[in-house]
């Protein structure tokens, strides 16, 4: 038993005992549950998600209508939360930012307007906040029939906001995968410039030649294959609008109120990354003739992002769970498909055992690209 004295060996050991330990758990409340469904008459079976749903969404990304199966129902759930969790996660970042620089700014107007919005909403529930928000809203915005009218082209009422949508046409993916390539080019490119401004101390510039470059493969490819750009535009037609495309006063309102939520919570990790950065650097930037928005830019925030990632990481994973609220207000998110779907097959057990699959396999996704990042950001050991 001398390879038991092994470090190496013991933590494998261990660490493989816990595993099956873990497996052995999951399977006899797996086999328990199962007995007791079967008990009383209840089988589990995912077979109804090929059956028609038979009930409508608010909103949906992709072709969906109540012909549609189960399966097809949840995969709009899962888009629409998904593209909800991304548009949070850009607006609390933005938010944040900007109030937790405030905060640790000299400015004493803009220090205490951060201060009370900080302290505002780490003490308010994100549900109340998301309430008062769309009943506001749905007051003040008029019906479809007196919408707001934007320059011809855009509506607002209280029922969605519809703007001018872009056709589809062949050869239209042709451009996009041109567009990508060159993305994936200027990645490579601003590569170089940092080996090579590393290396002899000049930088090259990247973004404007990038942009440059972006706009001048976009023509061209729109004109080697034909493509021409033609948007439909929303018209009033009976009791609605049609054409166009169309983002619901629920997305709009859920968005604002997690956003404006949790831009509270990293705002304060923003302060504490700052703070965490010497003050003598900030100092020693000033002098040498920056302002106060280049010190943050060039200075402050790049070292204050190892502080500010791994804790900005958990406020992405609670944005995407917190979507779930979207229910309160009709949003037809993966947990509002997932409630409806119930309600008519009876199988909660299978519905929301693929919900929380689905919603472990999106955080779990988040946290590796977050864990990414912060690695790149790491400073190496000497």
């Amino acid at each position: 038993m001398m390879w038991l004295s092994h470090k190496g060996v013991r933590t494998v050991l261990f660490q493989s005992l816990l595993v099956l330990l873990l497996v052995a758990v999951v399977y006899i409340a797996g086999v328990n549950i199962v007995q007791n469904l079967a008990a009383v008459g209840i089988h589990i079976d995912y077979g109804f998600l090929g059956r028609q749903a038979g009930f409508d969404v608010n909103e949906s990304l992709i072709d969906y209508d109540a012909g549609r199966s189960y399966g097809r129902a949840l995969w709009v759930g899962v888009l629409n939360t998904l593209a909800l969790s991304a548009v949070c996660i850009v607006g609390a970042t933005v938010l944040g930012t900007v109030m937790g620089m405030l905060r640790t700014s000299q400015n004493w107007l803009g220090s205490t307007l951060a201060y009370v919005y900080v302290e505002v909403m780490r003490n308010l529930p994100k549900l109340l906040i998301l309430l008062t928000l769309y009943i506001l809203t749905i007051n003040q915005l008029p019906p479809v029939r007196q919408a707001v009218d934007i320059l011809g082209v855009f509506h607002l009422s209280n029922r969605a906001f519809y703007f001018p949508a872009l056709i589809w046409q062949p050869h239209m993916h042709s451009v996009l995968i041109a567009l990508l390539v060159t993305v994936l080019l200027l990645f490579v490119y601003r590569r170089f410039v940092i080996h090579h401004q590393q290396k002899t101390g000049q930088r090259w510039p990247i973004f404007w030649p990038g942009l440059a470059l972006l706009c001048l493969v976009w023509w061209l490819s729109s004109l080697l294959f034909n493509v021409h750009y033609v948007f439909e535009i929303p018209r009033l037609q009976g009791f609605d609008f049609s054409g166009g495309g169309r983002i619901s006063v629920q997305f709009l309102v859920l968005a604002l109120a997690l956003s404006v939520y949790h831009g509270g919570q990293v705002a304060e990790l923003v302060r504490g990354g700052i703070q965490s950065v010497s003050k003598g650097q900030e100092e020693a930037a000033r002098s040498s003739g920056l302002t106060y928005l280049q010190v943050m830019r060039l200075v402050v925030l790049p070292q204050a992002l190892r502080v500010i990632i791994p804790s900005m990481g958990n406020q992405y994973l609670n944005i995407t769970k917190n979507t779930s609220i979207g229910l309160a207000v009709g949003f037809s998110d993966l947990v509002s498909v997932m409630n409806t779907a119930i309600n008519q097959t009876f199988r909660p057990i299978e519905l929301m055992s693929i919900a929380a699959l689905i919603y472990l396999s999106i955080c779990l996704v988040v946290t590796l690209l977050i864990n990414l990042y912060n690695r790149r950001m790491r400073l190496e050991k000497a």
